[in-house]
């Protein structure tokens, strides 16, 4: 069987590692110059387990409005003229009762902990390094009402069998002994016990290498026009360079840009950009430097620990396919990294970045089938694909192979949205 893969971002690669591994013949398409130069480029770190959720939750459209108020806030809405996007937007409001948020977060956490499960025999199998580590993540309550609102995530996560740590200020200085410098700044934590950090350009680079050594073929700099439809089936990929690009079946893991060549054949997937930003700076100092990952739960930002350096990521700016990095975009993240790790990098030396994470309204990505039967769709992980991406990318392989997948693909594939 030959199989197209559209886009070599992770989702993409762990893709074509899976089906490379089922004997499957593989061509990789990406429009950029080589592997996890969009979205997975230079994302938070996390491999967030114990906080796969989705956004869309109860409460959080009152939260939201507060955000908008906020001086360093992180959720920033541009009222574009975009019927798509106001649409998103209301089925996201849709979604934030308590039914739907636990049947979301149920499908989200069926995923999470497969990939969670699966990751450590790939990393066993390939021997890839990428600044990978198993310390978990540290939620950091700045006031005893959020340390009090963690109670019902903590009900959540021991229903969901995901190990958990409850932290006073000390404690939560002997996980992360950098935070006695700021220690009058939070009062407590949750300590998140199972998560792993590492970084995600690196991984799928190494893993894009292992894939050719399998034989796949990734073709780089082919920007995708369209998909061809020929008697009811997907008859190839049509690019600009390289024209059409034949084969047996065909995966979609274009992320955001996936409805661009989905909805002319018809396949409407409620997939829409968010934007988010990243800072990456040099350790300074080992001692004053995070060891894992930290998520302040007031300003929505992770800081993670890279080897030898930190990247700092949040902020969600709904603003269209805009990939623009303004002169103020970062500041949230940098005040964040500055406030509680004032010594522990350089900021001087920090790398702006910012990329579009594919999100759905119910917060779950569409996986497997879709209307024509050589088709098949790996998109729409939000903010979760490098914590997802093993388990959603071998899942996926398994279907396109005609096997049974280790997971039930019920209501995570587009037929929820069709209903």
């Amino acid at each position: 069987m030959k199989v197209v893969v559209m886009g070599a971002g992770v989702i993409g690669v762990t893709t074509a590692w899976y089906l490379a591994k089922g004997g499957a013949e593989m061509t990789v398409l990406d429009r950029q110059l080589g592997p996890g130069l969009e979205t997975s480029y230079a994302n938070a770190g996390e491999l967030s387990y114990g906080m796969t959720s989705p956004w869309a939750a109860p409460g959080i459209p009152m939260k939201a409005v507060k955000w908008l108020f906020m001086k360093r806030r992180p959720l920033f809405i541009w009222p574009l003229i975009s019927p798509t996007m106001w649409l998103w937007g209301l089925n996201m409001i849709r979604n934030c009762n308590d039914e739907a948020y636990r049947v979301n977060k149920g499908r989200m956490v069926r995923i999470s902990n497969y990939s969670r499960d699966v990751m450590p025999d790939l990393i066993a199998e390939t021997g890839i390094e990428y600044d990978g580590r198993a310390q978990g993540t540290l939620q950091l309550f700045r006031t005893a009402k959020q340390m009090k609102g963690s109670k019902a995530d903590q009900e959540i996560l021991a229903e969901y069998d995901s190990p958990y740590e409850v932290l006073g200020r000390d404690a939560c200085i002997a996980v992360e002994p950098a935070l006695a410098e700021v220690r009058s700044k939070f009062v407590g934590g949750l300590r998140l016990t199972a998560d792993r950090t590492g970084d995600c350009r690196l991984f799928t680079m190494a893993l894009a290498e292992k894939c050719a050594e399998l034989g796949v073929e990734f073709q780089y700099g082919q920007s995708i026009k369209g998909i061809a439809i020929e008697n009811g089936r997907v008859a190839g990929v049509d690019t600009e360079v390289a024209g059409r690009i034949t084969g047996d079946a065909y995966v979609c893991a274009l992320g955001s840009f996936g409805p661009k060549v989905l909805n002319p054949i018809g396949v409407k997937l409620p997939v829409y950009p968010v934007k988010g930003y990243s800072v990456t700076l040099p350790v300074t100092d080992d001692a004053f430097a995070p060891q894992s990952t930290i998520m302040d739960e007031t300003h929505k930002v992770a800081i993670t620990r890279l080897g030898d350096r930190i990247r700092v990521a949040g902020t969600a700016e709904i603003a269209g396919y805009s990939s623009r990095l303004g002169p103020h975009a970062t500041d949230t993240v940098r005040h964040v990294i500055s406030d509680l790790f004032p010594k522990g990098g350089d900021l001087s030396k920090a790398e702006g970045w910012t990329g579009l994470r594919p999100m759905t309204p119910d917060g779950t990505p569409v996986l497997g089938p879709s209307r024509y039967d050589n088709l098949f769709l790996n998109t729409g992980h939000g903010t979760l694909g490098w914590t997802m991406a093993c388990g959603s990318g071998r899942a996926v392989a398994d279907v396109v192979l005609g096997k049974t997948p280790d997971i039930s693909f019920d209501g995570l594939t587009a037929e929820r949205y069709a209903r």
